[in-house]
């Protein structure tokens, strides 16, 4: 992956084993903005605004090397299913959202985690079960009273629990910022085959002209800077066409890959 600021003359280069898309699912009103503005270190908003949709790139310098995490919440295409399946089918990890005092937000989140693993084995070719697809469930608003609870810890883990090794749990508070939260942020990580200091609290947060700079004091220099990130202010999400044809090409792969039948 490769992008320009033609502006500040800044020219950047992730390798495409250090990039991944994590997708972000849930109802509406059950915080998955305020844990992706956790995640990227932005402060709490207590006030509610509907999201079309989100695209937010980060880039990171740790040990020597770039990574790039791009985020996509796409709450705009609950209404589409074609286009929120050619999202899915572009996502590398997913995080899922759900709200304790919200029971339709737990149902509609079982129902994403079947709609993910079902979209990913018919890309795959192979049984949903084999599908393995990384999926970190943010059980949100953990900080509420529990007589305010929908859900229960026992139906949270047979929903998202169990032997699936693929799929992690947290209740978390988006709204306190709590450790447990920040765990959920180093499962992602680890899920996405990331390094740990892409978590929220490994790294030191620079503008995206520090960033820049890193490349100036050599590759001993580099690999001896402590870990940081930087977000894009200009990232977009790429067209519908241009993730077609990534699913397409990823779809050729596989086919070409497998030995022909005698």
């Amino acid at each position: 992956t490769c992008w320009c600021l033609s502006s500040s003359r800044v020219y950047l280069s992730v390798p495409p084993r250090n990039s991944r898309r994590v997708v972000v699912l849930g109802a509406p009103r059950v915080g998955k903005t305020s844990i992706v503005r956790r995640f990227l270190r932005e402060d709490f908003e207590e006030r509610y605004e509907p999201t079309r949709e989100d695209f937010h790139r980060k880039l990171y310098h740790i040990r020597g090397e770039a990574y790039q995490i791009d985020i996509l919440d796409p709450a705009g295409e609950r209404e589409f299913p074609a286009k929120r399946r050619l999202t899915i089918l572009t996502g590398d990890i997913f995080l899922l959202v759900l709200s304790l005092d919200d029971r339709a937000s737990f149902d509609e989140a079982r129902s994403l985690r079947s709609e993910i693993s079902q979209a990913k084995s018919a890309l795959l070719r192979c049984p949903a079960e084999g599908a393995r697809v990384p999926v970190v469930v943010c059980a949100n608003k953990a900080d509420l009273p529990a007589e305010e609870r929908a859900v229960s810890r026992a139906e949270l883990l047979r929903a998202f629990g169990g032997k699936d090794t693929a799929c992690t749990l947290f209740e978390t508070s988006a709204k306190e910022g709590d450790e447990t939260l920040e765990r959920a942020f180093e499962a992602l990580a680890a899920r996405a085959g990331l390094p740990v200091e892409t978590g929220p609290s490994h790294h030191r947060r620079v503008s995206l002209r520090s960033y820049r700079r890193l490349g100036g004091g050599g590759r001993k220099a580099e690999a001896h800077a402590s870990p940081c990130g930087a977000l894009h202010p200009l990232a977009r999400r790429p067209s519908m066409n241009a993730d077609l044809r990534l699913v397409l090409a990823t779809h050729g792969k596989k086919r070409t890959s497998k030995p022909a039948k005698k």
